[in-house]
Parts: structure tokens; sequence; C-alpha cells
């Protein structure tokens, strides 16, 4: 039998003792009133002078009959591990279970020690402290100005091989290598990936001019 049907069945027992004690003491010349004295009335129950119960509407609260009353305390939950991630509250507790300890990354539950990758740049592991520390990958700057992220990879890729802007417009995109016409008076060369600095930022092309020239049209650029 368990423990929440045992206890109506105590209550009656304690409470049928009573009455026969209160009419045993009553016909030896005791009062009720006397008798009353010594017990405690809670959860619909009544308990002698030094019995100890849980009020029904706070299974938190523990008490002990006394012959001054009832004398309760309230019962102070133990923290919950800090890797818990489900949490039971059962009727019948005083305090929350923890059912389930692991690490929770972007709505996903992972077990502790799992390592686990959520994106193509991050390496991840469950801690046993429950929280997920992450590795993010440190991808060096593209060498052109139109990388191509592919599917699986993390780093972008440069498929048309390193280039520039060849000018601030950004309107045109030069190869990187060698010197090129962007028309009939200016020469333009892209960085080639040595200059320090030069692709963690600036990524226009270096240009010089012919003096006193006039572009022509595209058909008679040089080559």
């Amino acid at each position: 039998m368990v423990l929440s049907e045992r206890l109506p069945l105590v209550r009656k027992i304690r409470t049928a003792v009573l009455a026969l004690l209160l009419c045993a003491q009553a016909g030896s010349g005791f009062s009720v009133a006397d008798q009353q004295e010594g017990t405690c009335e809670a959860n619909g129950s009544v308990y002698f002078v030094g019995e100890w119960y849980f009020l029904d509407s706070d299974h938190c609260t523990q008490c002990e009959c006394t012959a001054e009353g009832s004398a309760c305390s309230r019962t102070e939950c133990t923290s919950l591990p800090a890797a818990c991630i489900h949490v039971s509250h059962y009727p019948t507790d005083c305090c929350p279970r923890c059912e389930k300890i692991g690490c929770e990354y972007r709505g996903v539950v992972y077990e502790l020690g799992q390592n686990f990758q959520p994106s193509e740049c991050e390496q991840c592991t469950c801690d046993s402290d429950g929280i997920a520390r992450c590795l993010v990958a440190d991808c060096a700057p593209p060498r052109c100005v139109n990388p191509v992220y592919q599917p699986g990879k993390c780093c972008p890729e440069c498929q048309e091989g390193p280039n520039c802007y060849a000018d601030a417009s950004r309107s045109k995109v030069i190869p990187a290598g060698q010197p090129i016409w962007v028309d009939s008076c200016t020469k333009c060369r892209c960085h080639d990936g040595q200059d320090a600095g030069y692709w963690e930022g600036n990524r226009l092309a270096t240009c010089s001019r012919l003096k006193n020239c006039t572009p022509e049209q595209p058909s008679a650029q040089k080559n």
C-alpha cells in the first residue's frame, strides 16, 4: 500500500483511538476540554502532543503537535544541479526533482560530454557543468571581393581566383596577378596578397593614369 493510500486509514485509526480515550477519561473524571488541550487539529485530523505531520496544503511544511499548539517549519529545497535541463514537480513532493542533466544549445539538448557541430564553423562540447563550450573557426580573409560559401564548408572560397575592385565605385572587378588596363589611359594592379593589411580592409586596386590622355572607346583599349 502506497503512502498516499495509508494516510486516510492512519487518520481514521488515530481519531478512533482519541475517541476511546476521551470516553474512558470522561468516565474517570477528565473533561473533554482538558483532553483537547493536549491535541492539535490539522488536515482534518487530530494529532497528539509529540506527533509530527505535514500539511496537506503545503508538502514543504512539517509540524509538531505541542502542548501550546502546532509548531511548524518549512523545508528549504536544495539547489538543483547547474546542468539540470529537465525539472519535474510532483504533487506529493516538497521540492522539484532534476530528471535530466545535460546542455541546451540553441534549443537542442545534448548529453554531458557529447561533442557536436551546430554549424560548419563550430565545434562544441557539452561540459560537465552543463555549459556548451564552442570553438569557432578563424577563417583567413578571402583574397577576392566576391567569395562564395560552399555547403558543408566553413570558410568562403574565391571561385574566380584573387581579384579586387578597380576603383572606389566598386563597379568593376579585375583579376590579381598583373597590371590591367581598365581603359585606354588607366592601368590598375590588384594587391597580390603579399601586401600587409590589404585583405583585412582596403580591396581597391592601385592605379596610374597617363598624362594628357583621353580615354578611348572600350574596343580600342590597349592590350
